[in-house]
């Protein structure tokens, strides 16, 4: 490689520009030297493609005249890679000499500094055509290959959509739930779902699993030819964070709306809560742990619990939830993150007795008669 400020031996006082490419199937990259008073001031590499089926001549006359169009400075001379036809080369070369307002030079060099410095350049835009060959290579290891991956664990063909749910609350209070949306092992970010849980009072994950699931999969059902959304298009594969419970949680809500098409797998965990294999169809399936189709499964895991617990956060700290326990005088904030902690839902708050409110960090006999009143029951009288 050179120094921006090395200076080109036999070019001394020249303003010159060095085109070479390199191709590789249907793409190519050019490299451009830019030589300025006998020195190397910068290069650029540009990407072209559509190129396989065209004659390498052709490729760099329509380089040229797409970035000499566009650039106000055109030099004393190019040095190319590649010769141009006979034709190209009288019209290119007196269309760029009309805008210089001078004669400019275009030469093949084939040997001395000249003819290395296109070599070298040849090398610059092989290399970069390398480099992004193996970065599309690791890239489609861990996208559609970890995709193809898991289909052959679970024998499946044509995995292309994978939605993930999660349910997060704090203490049963304030339930979110989100979905997430991968297509060939890319999260699809416009199709991400957020779910307030309606229906559902306490923390029962199964049962507020039940309503997003519904939910969605009603909406899917309802969408009609022309209003097509995200939630029109049916997964191939569900991946529930859980085993057993989870996944026959969702099964019986695709069975009761009539959606056949869509395989359900679940999670299954060692004792130390890490991932071990997937349930699928009544059987546990193992992983290689160390394989892209584990990494992929973990990164939609992942997703799939920032997403739900960002939404949750963001109902709390926002304020957009309103608690009913805030309507309770002598309630504050304190006292009811402290009923919150205490109790696991709403329902065992309402049907607490004195003495049960009592122990809760914070309140006093007051307060706990106050909850009592509120909900319309006697002081020290369980219902």
């Amino acid at each position: 490689k050179l120094s921006q400020q090395q200076k080109v031996s036999d070019t001394e006082g020249s303003n010159r520009d060095i085109i070479a490419f390199a191709t590789a199937g249907d793409e190519a990259v050019v490299q451009v030297f830019f030589i300025r008073d006998g020195k190397m001031l910068g290069r650029e590499h540009f990407y072209l493609t559509g190129v396989q089926h065209e004659e390498r001549a052709d490729i760099m006359a329509d380089f040229i005249k797409q970035y000499y169009a566009g650039t106000p400075y055109i030099p004393r001379e190019l040095l190319l890679g590649e010769a141009l036809n006979e034709e190209d080369g009288q019209l290119i070369g007196d269309w760029l000499s009309k805008k210089r307002g001078g004669r400019v030079k275009i030469l093949v060099p084939q040997r001395g500094e000249k003819e290395r410095m296109i070599e070298l350049a040849y090398k610059n835009a092989s290399l970069v055509l390398q480099q992004d060959a193996e970065k599309i290579k690791r890239e489609e290891a861990r996208t559609t290959g970890a995709v193809r991956q898991i289909a052959d664990w679970l024998g499946m063909a044509g995995i292309c959509r994978i939605e993930s749910y999660d349910i997060s609350n704090t203490s049963g209070f304030e339930s979110v739930g989100s979905m997430v949306v991968y297509e060939n092992g890319r999260p699809k970010k416009n199709d991400y779902r957020k779910f307030r849980i309606r229906t559902v009072a306490g923390p029962d994950d199964y049962a507020s699993m039940r309503e997003v699931l519904t939910r969605r999969f009603l909406h899917a059902g309802k969408s009609t030819e022309g209003q097509e959304d995200s939630f029109s298009r049916l997964p191939d594969l569900i991946l529930m964070d859980g085993g057993r419970g989870q996944v026959n949680v969702c099964l019986e809500v695709l069975s009761e709306l009539g959606v056949d098409r869509v395989k359900v797998c679940g999670m299954v965990k060692d004792d130390h809560h890490r991932t071990r294999g997937l349930y699928f169809q009544n059987r546990e399936i193992p992983m290689d742990t160390h394989g892209q189709g584990f990494r992929l499964i973990t990164r939609i895991q992942d997703e799939t619990h920032r997403f739900a617990i960002e939404y949750h956060k963001l109902i709390r700290g926002k304020g957009q939830v309103h608690s009913i326990l805030d309507d309770i005088p002598t309630i504050g904030a304190a006292r009811r993150k402290a009923l919150m902690r205490h109790f696991s839902s709403l329902e065992q708050i309402k049907n607490a007795s004195l003495e049960e409110l009592k122990e809760v960090p914070g309140m006093n006999e007051r307060s706990a008669a106050e909850v009592l009143r509120f909900f319309g029951r006697e002081e020290g009288k369980d219902e």
